[in-house]
């Protein structure tokens, strides 16, 4: 072994880690330029910072007395494919944050804290700190901490360019506040909260007819000129975690649905018992313009549309009928567009929960 080569291996024209694909000095540069982002979504509970090899968090420093913990763990699906074909990253975090901490609301649950996963072949570190930054906005919202994360530089696993994204959310819930409640029952009302838009859900048939229709992501989208079609089909994910929580707050909430795939005929029965039925009347809210486009462009069939797409309602809140107003004026007053939607009515005692929908081709008339 020569003094020059002391490792005893090939010297100077030996392979590093950086000749296989992975630089370990770009990965520190993402770190180092997160930091203020994470530190940005601090909230009571947070024992320690980034960097280690766990991330503590005190539930009881958190305001709780007897909680039970709930976890969510989602993507944002192919929703990624057109941030990064239209080269925008910065809000495709929200929709990460969103996917996770509204299904914990919906338990009853207060987001506590998120830790993402952001894979990819080569890492590009602007566009990571993009991705973080909007994650860490997803998580003000939320009103949870990002206290760590994995960030995984795999050469040969993604195409140029491509990543990926997965998000893990832990909040709480007193014992005795789990929703949904078990007092659900025939005559009660269906609030549905409005969509921003398409949310996270579709994506791989929207980009089919993106395609069909020979569009370009940096074209003017049809269904809203003032904008690209890529920045449009890009809008965040609404996170209704604060104002589902005042809504609780203020009580009469029996249940949230979060309309995520399989859109209000799927999900919301998920909530419901057994003998129940939730009518939904069409005519009852409006939709955003990008689903009348989708249909008419892709010859998309009505069911095939509600079980798709939220359809423009992107939570549902099921109450007592005295209730509705009350919590109409909450969710309002929280910023939520709040419709009544539908009513439950009684079915076969054991059938199956289920939801139809009335006037369905309402949203696409011209």
């Amino acid at each position: 072994m020569s003094k020059d080569d002391p490792g005893g291996g090939q010297g100077h024209n030996g392979l590093s880690y950086k000749d296989a694909g992975v630089d370990i000095d770009a990965g520190d540069a993402l770190v180092r330029a997160i930091g203020p982002a994470a530190k940005s979504t601090h909230r009571d509970g947070v024992v320690t910072d980034l960097g280690g090899f766990g991330a503590l968090f005190d539930v009881k420093a958190a305001g709780f007395d007897d909680p039970l913990l709930v976890a969510a763990t989602d993507g944002v699906g192919t929703k990624l494919k057109i941030a990064i074909a239209a080269r925008r990253h910065d809000t495709i975090g929200i929709d990460l944050v969103a996917m996770c901490a509204n299904d914990l609301v919906v338990q009853g649950a207060q987001p506590l804290f998120f830790l993402d996963y952001y894979a990819s072949g080569q890492l590009a570190v602007a566009a990571g700190t993009d991705i973080i930054a909007g994650i860490a906005d997803g998580c003000r919202q939320a009103g949870c901490a990002l206290i760590g994360g994995e960030t995984a530089e795999m050469p040969g696993m993604y195409a140029a360019g491509d990543y990926d994204l997965a998000g893990f959310c832990v909040g709480a819930v007193e014992r005795d506040a789990v929703l949904p409640a078990d007092d659900i029952r025939a005559g009660d009302m269906v609030l549905g909260l409005a969509a921003s838009g398409l949310h996270s859900n579709g994506y791989s048939l929207v980009r089919q007819v993106v395609e069909a229709a020979g569009l370009d992501y940096a074209d003017a989208a049809p269904f809203d000129p003032d904008r690209s079609l890529g920045d449009a089909l890009l809008e965040p994910t609404r996170i209704y975690v604060k104002p589902c929580l005042a809504a609780i707050a203020g009580g009469g909430v029996k249940a949230f649905a979060h309309i995520t795939g399989g859109g209000l005929v799927e999900n919301l029965p998920r909530v419901l018992p057994t003998g129940v039925m939730a009518v939904l009347d069409a005519i009852s809210w409006p939709v955003p313009a990008v689903f009348p486009w989708l249909r008419q462009a892709g010859g998309i069939a009505n069911n095939e549309m509600y079980r798709t797409f939220n359809a423009g309602i992107g939570m549902t809140v099921v109450c007592a009928p005295q209730d509705v107003s009350r919590i109409s004026e909450v969710l309002s007053a929280a910023g939520e567009t709040v419709h009544t939607i539908g009513r439950l009515v009684a079915s076969s005692p054991d059938a199956p929960a289920k939801a139809v929908i009335s006037n369905g081709d309402a949203p696409w008339r011209d």
